[in-house]
């Protein structure tokens, strides 16, 4: 990829709305709104993102909820499509995984579709958890 990009671990007014975009363009985020988004954000434990190093737009995303120790949970991995297959999700995930934030906690955890699990793996990530079932309750 020609364009430089500069990695971050907050976003701009801007971005957020950038964010918000990109959500759009994904089934799992789709419908995703502004405000709800910044409160999201203002919650959120570690942010790693790429923007374009001269517009500054934002082209990939991370975030993780973290007890800093036992568990980390990584959510909303995304890259914009006009970015992806030159492996910036991997560069995401390498950044993410390196955060002086994670580097002790012992169980890092995300949600995935099937088809996603081998990316997912080259970090040592599982799908083989025993009995152990993901459950979940909608408010």
């Amino acid at each position: 990829m020609a364009v430089e990009l500069d990695r971050l671990d907050r976003l701009t007014e801007a971005q957020v709305h950038e964010l918000v975009a990109l959500y759009q363009e994904e089934w799992w985020t789709k419908g995703r709104e502004l405000e709800d988004v910044r409160r999201m954000l203002e919650q959120t434990d570690i942010v790693v993102a790429f923007c374009e190093r001269e517009s500054r737009r934002l082209v990939a995303f991370a975030r993780v909820l973290t007890d800093g120790v036992y568990k980390a949970l990584i959510f909303d991995v995304i890259v914009a499509g006009s970015h992806r297959d030159h492996g910036l999700g991997r560069a995401l995930m390498d950044a993410l995984l390196e955060h002086p934030g994670l580097k002790t906690v012992r169980h890092l955890e995300l949600y995935c579709l099937p088809e996603l699990i081998p990316f997912y793996r080259r970090w040592g990530f599982t799908d083989e958890l025993g009995e152990l079932r993901f459950l979940r309750r909608a408010q």
